[in-house]
């Protein structure tokens, strides 16, 4: 599993090397040549959004969407196992409004075409089945994991420090 999430992760740069390369090759066609590639700037587009949904996938794995972490870790291991299977039920819920939507659209987006490349619309928003595919498996796991009571205290609370933590400001008074 951990091959097949770095293999994700090496897709996400290369996602992300392609826009750089192509929105930077583009500033420079233009300024230098006054021209640019039209084809470039439709699919960064389509790299930036494959880009969101994917990167999607892997803050879920590693835990680092947003949550309530100050209020939860307040709770007791009992309250923290309710707090976590109700997180895990509506992100499961939100999977399956995410699928059906994509669904719904499904036809729509695969009979237009992008306006400079050509491309089916499916290839660039039938990323969402893959997105609330494997949110949903992941919320799952952990729902299941909570029922069969496989769930360590560690797991009930993920606290990502930021960065305003890490590097806190002092007072102008306190420096003096």
């Amino acid at each position: 599993m951990d091959r097949l999430f770095k293999c994700i992760e090496a897709v996400l740069a290369a996602l992300l090397l392609g826009m750089v390369l192509m929105v930077f090759g583009n500033v420079l066609l233009r300024y230098a040549f006054n021209s640019g590639i039209q084809v470039s700037e439709e699919l960064s587009r389509f790299f930036f959004i494959w880009l969101t949904f994917i990167g999607a996938i892997i803050a879920m794995r590693e835990g680092a969407h947003l949550g309530m972490d100050n209020f939860v870790s307040k709770l007791s291991r009992r309250g923290k196992l309710v707090c976590l299977a109700l997180c895990q039920g509506l992100t499961l819920m939100c999977c399956a409004m995410l699928f059906r939507g994509t669904w719904v659209q499904h036809e729509i987006n695969a009979t237009t075409s992008a306006p400079v490349t050509g491309l089916s619309m499916i290839w660039v928003f039938g990323v969402a089945y893959l997105t609330a595919g494997a949110i949903g498996i992941m919320a799952l796991r952990t729902l299941w994991r909570i029922a069969t009571g496989r769930i360590t205290d560690d797991e009930l609370v993920s606290i990502s420090e930021s960065e305003e933590n890490l590097h806190p400001t002092t007072p102008v008074e306190a420096r003096s």
